[in-house]
Parts: C-alpha cells; structure tokens; sequence
C-alpha cells in the first residue's frame, strides 16, 4: 500500500499539533479559542442571513 504526500502531511501536521499542545500549552489554548470564535461567528453570520430570508 503505497504512502501518499498528503497522508504524510497528515500525520506530521497531528505530530506538531501533539507537539504544540504538550510544549506551549498557553499558546495552543489562545490559537483554538481564535478558532472557536471564528466559527462562532460564521455560524452566527450564517443564521442572521437564514433569519433575515424568513422574514
């Protein structure tokens, strides 16, 4: 079964996030809360467009 690039991307991007998680723990928590409040906004940006073509 042959390895693919992007499965070995895959893997080293897992491996860096372990990494990161385990060695800068502080800075790992500030990056997924940034993300979070990405996606909060989208999903919230996302249900005024959906509520505001309902009315």
């Amino acid at each position: 079964m042959p390895v693919t690039v992007k499965k070995i991307f895959a893997w080293l991007g897992v491996g860096f996030l372990f990494f990161f998680m385990a060695f800068r723990p502080d800075g790992a928590a500030q990056i997924f809360k940034a993300i979070g409040g990405v996606l909060m906004a989208v999903a919230q940006g996302l249900g005024d467009f959906l509520t505001s073509l309902m009315t």
